[in-house]
């Protein structure tokens, strides 16, 4: 028997059937033939800063690696960058976090699987709003339960809101995940949303996850944390997206107290530690030097959306509610003036061969209105965004 034919034969966990396939990737691979073919193709679809670290947090990991300190670090990670980490909270959001309920995690995506393996049990129910990123109810499936996607309209800034968790909890539920702001709608639930949020969850017995990993790149106003409102939240960070540091796998937790030996057990089983050069690389992130480049580079992001957003409701695409943080605009299509008005995969596609503008249509991130909703990301060079727009109205206007 052929290695191929055993392969094939092969029976794989049940639990797989019920995870898509990321379909951005989707995009990304047609957006890379035609660039093959010669196209000069904008890319405004995948999630991830143009920007790189600084030379400041790339001459760290050099002088770790030349200084030999690259073993394990304690599955909790580095005490220093733990400390640094709180200090930081301080810093920006006068939280008093103890560093002992700071995990440092393989990027944000370990941390979310940490926190899912430690709550969420067969058959469990958790509640995210529809909008949201997909892998989150992915990272639900893999541990035995079941993600309820709940529609969220502009009115409720595509969040979960109180309201949500009264209506949609039942005997089964026991949490929910939600994001702020978020991908893909770059929306921040209000401190007031949050808050009540999380009481009407607490006042349930259930647990709270809240990605923050773009909460450095809030624009509109001064983000206030999760950990600000209740002392039981579980939050998750990332080096990836203020810090610039994507290809690094480097992010954190913050549990509660009583949680740590949970999570540590689980870290010390399933990821033994987060990489040892990019822990010693992200100390370097809190340095003055790096920090006034992260803000500039914030501040860049946000020149980026200023300019977009009225360009894309000038070319006729739907932003009811102004995204307040990440480098995401979600995008009605239903009122422009073109055929494929009522078919985001299918104008999104179009867009790419015409206009050679890569954008992702709404199918991954929920159930609820994903043929009307398109996502651009303003992660790329301001005059290519620019450039962008000329191409769409070019398209659009013919």
């Amino acid at each position: 028997m052929s290695s191929n034919s055993l392969d094939t034969n092969l029976q794989v966990a049940q639990r797989v059937h019920a995870i898509e396939p990321f379909r951005v990737m989707e995009m990304v691979k047609a957006a890379a033939l035609l660039r093959r073919a010669g196209h000069a193709i904008i890319s405004m679809s995948v999630g991830e800063p143009d920007f790189t670290a600084p030379d400041i947090v790339a001459d760290a990991a050099v002088a770790a690696i030349r200084g030999g300190v690259t073993q394990y670090t304690e599955s909790l990670g580095l005490p220093e960058l733990r400390a640094a980490i709180s200090g930081h909270y301080a810093a920006t959001q006068g939280l008093d976090i103890d560093p002992r309920r700071i995990v440092i995690t393989a990027g944000a995506s370990a941390g979310l699987l940490l926190a899912c393996a430690a709550l969420v049990g067969q058959g469990d129910e958790v509640l995210m709003p529809d909008p949201s990123y997909p892998c989150n109810r992915h990272f639900v499936t893999s541990f035995g339960g079941t993600p309820i996607l709940v529609p969220a309209s502009f009115e409720d800034r595509y969040q979960l809101g109180a309201h949500h968790v009264h209506e949609r909890w039942t005997a089964r539920t026991r949490g929910v995940l939600v994001a702020s702001p978020s991908n893909p709608t770059g929306t921040s639930m209000t401190p007031a949303q949050l808050r009540d949020m999380l009481a009407a969850v607490r006042a349930r017995g259930g647990f709270a996850i809240v990605d923050e990993i773009y909460q450095g790149l809030s624009y509109d106003h001064v983000p206030v944390s999760a950990l600000a409102l209740d002392p039981d939240v579980i939050t998750v960070n990332s080096f990836s997206k203020y810090f610039n540091m994507t290809g690094w796998r480097l992010g954190w937790l913050v549990v509660p107290d009583s949680l740590v030996p949970v999570f540590e057990k689980l870290a010390q089983n399933l990821f033994i530690c987060a990489p040892t050069i990019a822990q010693h690389a992200a100390l370097a992130c809190f340095q003055p030097e790096a920090l006034a480049i992260f803000e500039a580079r914030r501040q860049e992001f946000q020149r980026r959306r200023d300019y977009l957003v009225p360009a894309l409701r000038e070319l006729g695409f739907g932003v009811p509610v102004m995204p307040d943080g990440a480098f995401y605009v979600y995008a009605d299509i239903t009122a422009l003036d073109h055929p494929l008005r009522g078919d985001s995969a299918a104008l999104s596609m179009a867009l790419l061969n015409d206009a050679h503008v890569a954008i992702v249509p709404g199918d991954d991130f929920g159930v609820a209105a994903p043929a009307r909703h398109v996502r651009f990301s303003y992660a790329t060079k301001y005059e290519r965004i620019e450039e962008a727009v000329a191409r769409l109205a070019r398209e659009l206007q013919r």
